[in-house]
C-alpha cells in the first residue's frame, strides 16, 4: 500500500509538491461536444431532450415522459421502508436547523443628514437542482437532495425543481423521489447529463428555466455548468473530492484508514492524505488500508485514487502539520488529534473541518446538518460550502433627502469630473439648479 514518507526528506517535499500542483480542467474533448449539446438544446429544446436521452439512457422515451407525475411521486412512497423515511426526515430537521442560522436579513441605516441606506435580500425566482442517476438509479444520492435543496427552500425560493437522468425503463429511483417529497420539491424531470444543464439554463417548452443552478454530476454536467455561468449562476465548479486527516498517537489507525478510504472510493481522481506526527501511526495506517480495501464494492476506483493521489506524510508536530494543510487548504479536514480544539485556531482554510474521533467526513455528507457542497482544488481558500446565500441576492437602497444630495454634491461632481464622467456630473448639475 502507500509508503509513509517524512515530509522534511527530498522525497516527501517531492510529494507534498505535486499534491499542491493538483488541477482540475474540463479538457477541450470534453468541452467542445458539450458545448453543441447545449446549443441543441437551446435551439430544440423538449426535441433535443428526447433525441439525447433516447440515445444514453431511455431507447423509448418520449416527451410524455419527461415530467415525473404525480402518480410516480405517490408510488415512490410504496417502494421505500418506514426507517428510510425516518432517517431522511432526521437528516432533514439535522440540516434545515444548520441552515436556518445562515439566513440573512435585509437592513436599513439613516444619517443625520436624511440618507437613508440599506440592503434588501430577496431569493432567486427559480433554482435547479441537478442530481446524478447513481449507477442507473442502483446508488441514488438522496444526500445530494438534502444539501442542495433544503437551502434553497429555507431562502425562500418560490420554485424549485430538479433534474435527474432516468433508469432504462423511464423510472427514476424511488428514494430520491421521496427524498424530494420530504423538503417540498414537487417539480421532478427525467432529463440528465449536460441536456439537463441545459434545458435548466435556457429552457424548454416542458423545462421553464431557472436562475440558480447546483448539485453535482460527472465531466459533462461540470463542463455544461461551467458553461452557462453568467447566463445563470451555479454554485461552484467542483473538482474530485479531496480529505485530509492530521492525526497524532492518539489516533487509531483503523479510523485513519477507513476516513481515507471512504473518499477514496469516490473517484479515481480523489485526493486522500495523512499528515502524522508518528512514523509508528503512518505505517499502520498502511497496512489497514490494504486490508480495509479489500472489503470495498468500489475496490478499484479507491485503490486508483490512493495510487495516483494519496500519501501518508511523517511531520515533525502538530503545528507543522496545521501549516501545511493550510497550503493544501482541502475540501474535508478531519483532525484525529488529542486535544482538536486545540489545534483548531491555527487552522485558516478548509470547506468542512471535523472535530475528534467521533467525527468523521461521512457525519458531515449525511445527517450531522451542515452542507457537504464544498470547495475543492484549494479554493478553500476563499471559497465557501454551498448554503442558503447561494439562492440569495442583496440589492443596496439608496434613498437621499434634498438636503443629503445638497450637502455632497460638489464632491460627486469633482469625483465624477476627475474621472471624466461629464454625464454623471451632469446628472448632479441639472439637480443643484432647484435648489
Amino acid at each position: 500500500m502507500l509508503t509513509p514518507l517524512l515530509l522534511n526528506t527530498k522525497e516527501g517535499k517531492k510529494r507534498f509538491n505535486e499534491l499542491l500542483d493538483r488541477k482540475f480542467t474540463v479538457s477541450r474533448k470534453y468541452e467542445e461536444p458539450v458545448m453543441e449539446i447545449l446549443e441543441r438544446v437551446r435551439k430544440e429544446g423538449d426535441r433535443a431532450i428526447v433525441d439525447l436521452t433516447r440515445r444514453f439512457d431511455c431507447p423509448d422515451f418520449d416527451t410524455s415522459n419527461i415530467r415525473v407525475t404525480a402518480q410516480e411521486m405517490e408510488d415512490a412512497y410504496l417502494k421505500v421502508g418506514e426507517e428510510f423515511i425516518g432517517s431522511i426526515d432526521k437528516a432533514v430537521e439535522h440540516i434545515k436547523e444548520f441552515h436556518k442560522a445562515q439566513v440573512p436579513k435585509s437592513w436599513i441605516m439613516t444619517r443625520e443628514d436624511g440618507s437613508i441606506l440599506g440592503q434588501m435580500v430577496k431569493p432567486v425566482d427559480a433554482a435547479g437542482l441537478y442530481v446524478p442517476g447513481g449507477r442507473g438509479g442502483k446508488t441514488p444520492l438522496v444526500s445530494s437532495v438534502l444539501m442542495n435543496g433544503i437551502p434553497a427552500v429555507l431562502a425562500g425560493v418560490k420554485r424549485i425543481i430538479l433534474t435527474t437522468p432516468p433508469c432504462g425503463d423511464k423510472s427514476v429511483s424511488p428514494y430520491l423521489l421521496v427524498a424530494a417529497a420530504r423538503i417540498g420539491i414537487k417539480e421532478i424531470y427525467k432529463v440528465g447529463s449536460a441536456w439537463a444543464i441545459g434545458a435548466m439554463a435556457y429552457g424548454t417548452k416542458t423545462i421553464k428555466p431557472v436562475d440558480v443552478i447546483v448539485g453535482p454530476g460527472n465531466i459533462f454536467v461540470t463542463a455544461a455548468k461551467r458553461i452557462v455561468s453568467g447566463t445563470v449562476g451555479i454554485d461552484m465548479v467542483a473538482g474530485p473530492s479531496e480529505v485530509l486527516v492530521i492525526a497524532d498517537t492518539a489516533a487509531p489507525a483503523e479510523y485513519v484508514a477507513a476516513d481515507l478510504l471512504s473518499q477514496a472510493e469516490h473517484d479515481p481522481m480523489a485526493t486522500v492524505v495523512l499528515l502524522s506526527t508518528s512514523a509508528e501511526l503512518a505505517e499502520t495506517v498502511s497496512k489497514a488500508l490494504g486490508r480495509l480495501l479489500n472489503g470495498l464494492e468500489r475496490r478499484e476506483t479507491a485503490q486508483k485514487a490512493l495510487e495516483d493521489n494519496g500519501a501518508l506524510f511523517v511531520v515533525e508536530n502538530l503545528i507543522s502539520a496545521a501549516e501545511l494543510a493550510n497550503t493544501i487548504a482541502p475540501e474535508h479536514l478531519e483532525l484525529l488529534v488529542e486535544d482538536p480544539w486545540g489545534l483548531l485556531p491555527m487552522i485558516r482554510h478548509a470547506g468542512a473541518i471535523f472535530m475528534g474521533h467521533y467525527s468523521p467526513e461521512p457525519v458531515g455528507d449525511y445527517i450531522a446538518g451542515p452542507n457537504h457542497v464544498l470547495p475543492t482544488m484549494g479554493t478553500a481558500r476563499f471559497a465557501s460550502a454551498l448554503g442558503v446565500e447561494t439562492f440569495l441576492k442583496r440589492s443596496s437602497l439608496i434613498s437621499y433627502s434634498e438636503g443629503a444630495f445638497k450637502r455632497d454634491a460638489d464632491d460627486i461632481i469633482r469625483l465624477a469630473e476627475t474621472e471624466g464622467l461629464s454625464a454623471h456630473a451632469l446628472s448632479v448639475k441639472v439637480r443643484g439648479k432647484n435648489l
